[in-house]
């Protein structure tokens, strides 16, 4: 990247078996560790903050290094295979972890062991048998504030597909990125948010179809999301909030609409086969714990999943009317269960449909 990235990038999970792991990025200390946690991180900036909020406070706190990896599922499944597993802790999207764990490649999370999260803190719907929220952001409606004044922009999925009110090119995710916006497209032709699944990938596609001459390209990573905006590639996106704060924070004249927001999350797991499960167990409960959710999410600008730090949640991602996070008052959760049993089929599909 020529930029450091803000956002964990699903393609680069999501990306097959023959991706090679690369080097790992040593969190240094001038005393050396008694004991290094290989963790797979999404990378760039991301480890950046969690280096400073979080990596280095764990070190001193506990002794624990920690060493971020990049890693795939296809190369983590491949370890799993080989029982050579050279992970010890996966930060990654929930959809991957499940992905992981049907193949049995995970082990269940010992929430006995916890000592510095209160778990009743924890967001009960995050809080499963073999992985644990990490964090919530969303896919949201962005667009050019130099095009649409706030206020003027569109405030519906349904008003982003009307080309005609709202013209100007267009960029939603593709297959690439880890799964395209089907739900998205369901909700602009009508579809009410709790009816979106099961997804009807046809009436999906059909409803992508009305604007596929709008859209130059549909994006794989979060990168080119927010560089087809910056660039003015495109007026109007769907991208994920992380990535479109973070362009904002750096100058970038684009808006954030919340409504129908789709609920993504990030999650903690322990690999089956982890030399240091003891450690990584550690590090997932001190990594959701209030004051360290506080301290890092505070400059991550994503949605905790520790209900105590709702209160110190950056007033960019809180509904006013609710004094809730956006993601609770106005979208919907991201149906993980669905995807693992469908990505064949929308893959197959889809490659049909964008020729």
């Amino acid at each position: 990247m020529s930029k450091l990235s803000t956002t964990p990038t699903r393609r680069g999970l999501m990306a097959g078996s023959a991706a090679l792991l690369a080097m790992p990025a040593v969190i240094t200390n001038p005393a050396r560790a008694a004991t290094q946690l290989r963790v797979r991180t999404p990378g760039g900036s991301f480890d950046e903050i969690k280096r400073r909020t979080v990596y280095e406070p764990f070190l001193k706190e506990t002794g624990i290094e920690i060493v971020p990896v990049p890693s795939t599922v296809g190369k983590l499944l491949a370890m799993y295979k080989a029982g050579q597993v050279e992970i010890d802790c996966i930060d990654t999207g929930n959809d991957a972890n499940l992905m992981l764990e049907e193949a049995g490649a995970l082990v269940p999370i010992d929430y006995g062991t916890f000592r510095y999260t209160k778990l009743e803190d924890i967001d009960p719907s995050l809080k499963l048998p073999y992985q644990v929220g990490s964090f919530v952001y969303a896919f949201v409606l962005c667009y050019r504030t130099d095009v649409f004044k706030p206020g003027s922009e569109p405030k519906s999925w349904a008003e982003f597909w009307d080309t005609q009110a709202f013209p100007g090119p267009r960029t939603l995710a593709g297959i690439e990125s880890g799964a395209p916006n089907l739900e998205i497209a369901l909700l602009a032709d009508g579809v009410a948010m709790d009816k979106v699944y099961p997804v009807d990938i046809e009436r999906a596609l059909k409803s992508l179809g009305r604007i596929k001459s709008s859209v130059p390209k549909f994006w794989d990573t979060g990168a080119l999301s927010a560089q087809m905006l910056a660039d003015k590639e495109a007026v109007l996106g769907v991208l994920w909030n992380t990535r479109a704060q973070a362009s904002i924070d750096g100058g970038a004249p684009l808006g954030i609409q919340w409504n129908q927001n789709q609920v993504l999350v990030q999650s903690y797991a322990i690999p089956k086969g982890a030399k240091a499960p003891e450690a990584a167990l550690k590090f997932i409960d001190y990594s959701i714990s209030e004051d360290v959710q506080k301290r890092w999410l505070a400059e991550y600008k994503a949605i905790p999943v520790n209900i105590k730090v709702y209160p110190h949640t950056s007033k960019l991602l809180i509904d006013p009317a609710t004094g809730t996070p956006w993601t609770v008052s106005k979208g919907f959760r991201n149906d993980i269960n669905w995807w693992s049993a469908n990505r064949t089929k929308v893959s197959r599909a889809w490659s049909n449909w964008v020729l």
